[in-house]
């Protein structure tokens, strides 16, 4: 998939790349992904930045259906948002639709009942600010200053156990649960989504894959290719082919999103302001 052009704003100065791969070993591709780019400054402060990717449910009825199906929908609600929608408010509301949206799909497919579904990790830039909002175990990072954090929670049995006390993290790397998911869009009427909100510095990239990425590459790696200086397409190619080199046993993706500069931005009586 080709990189998509930099695009930039008054307030907000980004630039971001993608790539999905099948892998090594499959022959169909259930990964998804997109973005909604903002064509105006004005579009960027009442709108914003939404990049979105998703995994359909591998095992079960048309995965890559149901993932883009989840992506298509999650974009194009949010071109429609309402002007200066709270971000964290409307990617719950965004994930909620594009559940439903993915039964109905599956509905109409098969009246009789489809096990389609498909993970969802979306991220939402406005002003100086991320909103990160996922369901299941495709991720966000966000490397600073050479170090990677991991934004979001695997939604999968095994790391349930983790936080319960029943397996330690290095047990459930390995553990035959790590990829049954406990969320995902498709499977219920009501999905609950993980909502996170952090402040964005120059230098930041955000980092969103499937597990195909994340479970055969560090995460020390992903730092490592992002604070070389390499260009964004080149480091997010590298990165898909070194995870298809150690394990490629599933489709693989990526998208990445670097800030290259921010202005600081308040509120006052639901209005935003530049600070000094």
């Amino acid at each position: 998939m080709p990189a998509a052009p930099r695009r930039w704003c008054e307030l907000l100065d980004v630039e971001f790349a993608q790539c999905s791969d099948p892998g090594r070993v499959r022959q169909d591709n259930e990964d998804y992904l997109g973005a909604a780019v903002p064509a105006t400054p004005e579009e960027a402060r009442t709108h914003g930045w939404l990049f979105a990717l998703a995994d359909g449910v591998g095992g079960q009825d048309r995965g890559e259906v149901a993932s883009r199906a989840a992506v298509e929908c999650v974009l194009e609600d949010f071109r429609q948002a309402p002007r200066g929608a709270p971000l964290a408010t409307l990617l719950a509301k965004l994930i909620q639709a594009a559940n439903v949206h993915v039964l109905d799909t599956g509905t109409a497919i098969a009246p009789r009942g489809s096990a389609m579904a498909t993970t969802l990790v979306m991220c939402a830039l406005r002003f100086d600010r991320a909103v990160v909002a996922h369901a299941g175990d495709s991720r966000c990072y966000l490397i600073r200053r050479g170090h990677a954090n991991l934004l979001t929670r695997d939604h999968t049995l095994a790391n349930e156990h983790v936080r319960l006390g029943i397996l330690s993290t290095r047990e459930a790397a390995t553990a035959e649960t790590r990829h049954l998911l406990t969320r995902s869009l498709g499977t219920s009427l009501f999905v609950n989504a993980d909502v996170a909100d952090l402040q964005l510095l120059p230098g930041d990239v955000l980092v969103q894959c499937t597990d195909g990425l994340h479970g055969s590459m560090a995460t020390p790696d992903f730092a490592d290719i992002f604070t070389r200086g390499v260009d964004l397409d080149q480091a997010v190619h590298d990165i898909v082919a070194i995870a298809n080199e150690r394990d490629g046993s599933d489709n693989i993706s990526i998208q990445a999103i670097r800030i290259r500069s921010v202005e600081r931005i308040g509120m006052y009586r639901g209005r935003p302001y530049k600070l000094r």
